[in-house]
């Protein structure tokens, strides 16, 4: 099987190094560093992939977003997440309802309560 190697430049070599060793970055982010520095010291895709126990597609996708981004594929980019439910004014009444006097015959307000009063006309 042919090697597939990624060379580095010096300065990303030594950034990846010293970030390495710090250790202070999530799983996600330092699996990618590690990735690069083995590809970079000729080893396959395959030996990454099992080293760092991903597919080897993954690790291909690394290096690829490497050569075409370069150290920018460490970070993970924002995502969009799931939309906003409620805006600001209706965030406030809630807060304002949860803070007012309890219905009568309740220690204090539950999240059931608070939303019957929220949709009652």
């Amino acid at each position: 099987m042919k090697k597939e190697h990624l060379k580095l430049t010096e300065a990303d070599e030594r950034y990846l190094t010293e970030f390495l060793s710090k250790g202070q970055a999530s799983a996600r982010v330092m699996r990618r560093a590690m990735a690069l520095l083995q590809l970079h010291q000729g080893a396959t895709l395959q030996a990454v992939a099992e080293t760092l126990k991903v597919e080897h597609w993954t690790v291909s996708m690394w290096r690829n977003n490497y050569l075409k981004n370069g150290l920018e594929l460490l970070q993970d980019k924002p995502r969009s997440g799931r939309p906003v439910e409620i805006d600001g004014k209706q965030r406030a009444r809630i807060t304002a309802l949860a803070c007012s006097e309890t219905p009568v015959g309740r220690a204090k307000w539950s999240l059931r309560l608070l939303a019957d009063k929220i949709v009652a006309p």
